[in-house]
């Protein structure tokens, strides 16, 4: 009896140390931890990484899409997250991408929703010199990794392009050869992070001194991925050292910049007249993302709009929290498009100021149906200015009064 006991007892005794051998062997091949490093990913999980490789492989690149037509990028991440309440006008530096990422990435997915292109990873103005300004800067690398990997998924979740981005550095001073090697410095420090995040193309924007913007050029060109590179046209209309924008489009294009042309700064129509002559100095691709707002030709520029309704601005004008007043519909954003498509501008994009409806209206009105367009307005069904047959006559006869 003793022995048939312990028979059984070493039979469970067995068994247990099957299932226990079985259920180590089974975690051993989900994660199987290299020494002093991290677990490997599961094989699902490499799958999905090799798959979205594979895919961004297979998708057609920057030039290639611009070759066939208009590519949109949605920009204005600055003055959202101000309007919001999660960004301080006058530094504006992005801390938004490590106190809220959440709603980074929800932004990114609504530009992507109303018909961006591009994905742009919200790295403008978080290099080294503003986040000096704000007591940050030992979180540069941080932000910037951060706002890489946020744009990334999206990037990867809806096929978009994935950019990268520098921008001016407010160091730059042409009589100071000590800054330019700074700026260097600043450029090639998140060049490389956005490298090693797997960026398909590289934005150096708002540059207003030619050179600086050389800089930047020569800088992505560096690691053979595209650039695109625009300057900021102030209320003169050539760059900061008085070069034509022409020339300076020209120095642009052998500096290595694949894509050349303007954001910020200027809306539509005082950005258009400028688009022209850029378009017939160089022979690569031109941009255009104009600030949404109804400049000038008095006054050509967002900043130096006046208000004649309202004169008790804090900062002493409508810029850069006060400008409500002068921003264009989304119709007027449309047919910017257009015309600047009209002209062979194929980057197209809407900068500082810009929300989704302006992104939508600017793919609608190149023939594009984004998902959002699903939401396109259709005033037929309006209770009073409709023409529906539900509709009631007696509030149709009283839209007059409305």
């Amino acid at each position: 009896m003793a022995t048939k006991r312990a028979s059984g007892k070493a039979r469970a005794k067995a068994k247990a140390g099957s299932r226990s051998r079985s259920k180590s062997s089974a975690v051993k091949r989900r994660t199987t931890a290299p020494r002093g490093g991290k677990a490997r990913t599961t094989s699902a999980s490499a799958k999905r990484a090799r798959s979205s490789r594979a895919a961004a492989k297979s998708r057609k690149g920057l030039l290639e899409r611009l070759a066939e037509g208009p590519v949109i990028c949605a920009e204005g991440y600055l003055f959202e997250f101000e309007r919001r309440g999660y960004l301080q006008a006058g530094a504006f530096v992005p801390e938004v991408v490590l106190e809220h990422p959440d709603l980074v990435e929800s932004l990114h997915r609504d530009f992507v929703h109303a018909g961006s292109d591009v994905v742009e990873a919200f790295t403008y103005y978080a290099h080294r010199e503003k986040l000096r300004i704000v007591g940050r800067e030992k979180d540069l690398e941080r932000i910037n990794r951060q706002a890489l990997r946020i744009a990334r998924k999206v990037a990867r979740e809806t096929g978009a392009l994935l950019a990268g981005n520098i921008c001016n550095t407010n160091i730059y001073d042409p009589g100071d050869p000590q800054s330019h090697k700074a700026a260097q410095r600043m450029f090639d420090e998140q060049i490389g992070w956005a490298v090693e995040a797997g960026v398909d193309f590289i934005v150096g924007e708002t540059f207003s001194y030619a050179a600086e913007a050389e800089l930047a050029a020569k800088a992505v060109k560096k690691t053979g991925l595209p650039a695109v590179v625009t300057l900021a046209v102030h209320k003169d209309p050539v760059s900061r050292e008085n070069l034509s924008l022409a020339d300076a489009a020209k120095r642009l294009e052998a500096a290595g910049a694949d894509v050349v042309g303007f954001n910020c700064i200027r809306g539509p129509w005082t950005m258009l007249p400028l688009l022209a002559e850029v378009r017939s100095a160089v022979r690569c691709h031109v941009a255009a993302l104009p600030v949404p707002y109804r400049t000038t030709s008095e006054e050509p520029t967002f900043q130096s709009l006046t208000d004649s309704h309202w004169h008790d601005f804090p900062e002493g004008r409508p810029f850069p929290t006060s400008l409500d007043p002068f921003v264009c519909n989304r119709h007027e954003i449309g047919e910017f498009a257009k015309k600047a498509y009209a002209l062979g501008v194929h980057y197209l994009g809407v900068c500082c100021g810009a929300g989704p409806h302006h992104i939508r209206a600017m793919a609608e009105a190149l023939g594009r149906q984004p998902p959002a367009s699903r939401f396109s307005p259709d005033m037929s069904k309006h209770a009073f200015f409709g023409s529906n047959k539900r509709l009631k006559a007696h509030n149709i006869s009283y839209a007059g009064r409305l």
